[in-house]
């Protein structure tokens, strides 16, 4: 079959699956395992052929997915029922002060989405923000949009988060450079989409707390867990995975230390180590029993399996791009473009979240396509990190009416849909243009 042939056959799966998801409202998981068949099929691969690259899409990217996000949902939920998120930001808003409590509500979201998330942080934190406005007089975005840009980044950018994991895992880069190029364009993307930009909206935008939600401030005489502890445990995970890349930088093959930290610092070892501490020193040690921690462990699976079901199927299509061939025409038409690997990595990305609103969609649609042209150009280490922050940046731009996370905004904070354009929508873009940026500006001295 001739590259032209191919090259019509990815273009047409794509828009069937933008179709599938948008017009007629099939499940993402559902629609990108009937675009791969059809691809398979389309591109001449024989039909035995076509099941064995679903079944090695999805058991190779499950192996790795399936573990990190379902630890990483369990470390979270823990966090949750703790009251862990609600003492960051109790113990934040009080060091900043009433002042600087933009700043404070910004680096709160930037910590809690590391292991909660995005809607979960918002939903315990939101109390906060309407504490702050009622009290003050301020508009809602004054506080909630530097809390909601604290959230956002770091749900996109910074493992264990499902998105990063996902196209980490289906491109293959190191979770550590992830993580290190997550926090240095998600620093300066959190700062200017969150404080800088929420002071400059809530002066357009005057909106306080809408009538039909049930508001309770958050009880601040409620015993919970320390700040050092919570900060502690959502770091463990972190510090150990960027000391496995580190090390293996800085020391040589077979050295003792340097085999300990890779050990130690694998995802699968680093999360299993935090989520034990969590059920530990936030559940049995806070009055929990054994059961009950089972319990909050097993809610934390039902919408990480949602999460889990549509990466693997993001992995099928991967595999089956790969296999029929089509992925070397493709990897082949975009090495000829004059555009870098690291620019179409995040124009596929917006292109398709524009189109159909889900970011985890968009992120394993763009990194499956992607993934050729990354092998063609023997772009690896390093430069996959950034690969991932820009598909990432791209998958989170432009977020509209098709997006869930512009309903809830939307919906707590009493807005019509040209103000939550404003403000929600011009945040993300911010956030996405901004981490894209840096990261961009960073490939000109590693890719």
């Amino acid at each position: 079959m001739s590259g032209s042939t191919l090259i019509l056959i990815a273009l047409a799966g794509i828009f069937l699956l933008l179709f599938l998801v948008i017009r007629t409202k099939l499940h993402a998981f559902v629609s990108l395992l009937l675009v791969s068949l059809i691809v398979g099929v389309a591109a001449g691969m024989p039909l035995g052929d076509v099941i064995a690259s679903i079944q090695n899409g999805m058991g190779g990217t499950l192996g790795f997915v399936a573990v990190v996000v379902g630890l990483g949902a369990m470390f979270g939920k823990m966090l949750e029922v703790s009251g862990g998120a609600e003492r960051l930001a109790q113990t934040l808003v009080s060091k900043f002060g009433e002042d600087k409590a933009q700043w404070a509500l910004g680096i709160t979201g930037f910590i809690v989405a590391v292991p909660v998330f995005f809607d979960v942080g918002f939903i315990i934190l939101v109390p906060i923000v309407y504490g702050l406005a009622k009290k003050t007089g301020r508009s809602l975005l004054y506080y909630g949009i530097p809390l909601l840009a604290g959230l956002a980044v770091t749900h996109s950018f910074i493992p264990p988060t499902p998105g990063p994991i996902a196209v980490a895992n289906l491109i293959g880069a190191d979770l550590g450079w992830v993580i290190l190029f997550g926090v240095l364009a998600g620093i300066p993307a959190m700062i200017l989409a969150g404080p800088v930009f929420g002071k400059y909206i809530a002066k357009k935008i005057h909106v306080t707390i809408p009538d039909y939600m049930e508001f309770e401030e958050i009880d601040t005489s409620k015993e919970l867990p320390s700040f050092k502890m919570i900060l502690s445990l959502i770091l463990i995970p972190l510090v150990l995975i960027l000391a496995n890349t580190l090390s293996a930088v800085l020391l040589n093959e077979g050295n003792a230390v340097r085999d300990f930290l890779t050990f130690l610092g694998h995802p699968f070892v680093a999360l299993t180590i935090a989520t034990l501490l969590t059920f530990v020193f936030l559940g049995t040690r806070r009055g929990y029993s054994r059961d009950e921690v089972q319990e909050i462990a097993t809610k934390a699976l039902e919408p990480a399996g949602i999460i889990i079901l549509v990466t693997g199927a993001g992995g099928v299509f991967k595999q089956v791009l790969i296999d029929s061939g089509v992925g070397d025409v493709l990897g082949e038409m975009m090495a000829g473009s004059p555009l870098p690997a690291i620019v179409l990595a995040f124009l596929i990305a917006t292109v398709v979240r524009v189109a159909q609103g889900s970011a985890t969609v968009s992120m394993v649609t763009a990194a499956g396509l992607i993934t050729p042209l990354l092998e063609i150009q023997n772009i690896t280490g390093a430069a996959l990190g950034l690969i991932v922050i820009a598909i990432a940046s791209g998958a989170t731009v432009l977020s509209h009416v098709n997006d869930s996370g512009f309903w809830l905004v939307n919906r707590y904070f009493g807005l019509d849909v040209k103000d939550t354009l404003k403000s929600w929508t011009i945040m993300e873009t911010i956030i996405g243009l901004t981490g894209f940026a840096v990261v961009f500006l960073i490939s000109l001295f590693i890719i």
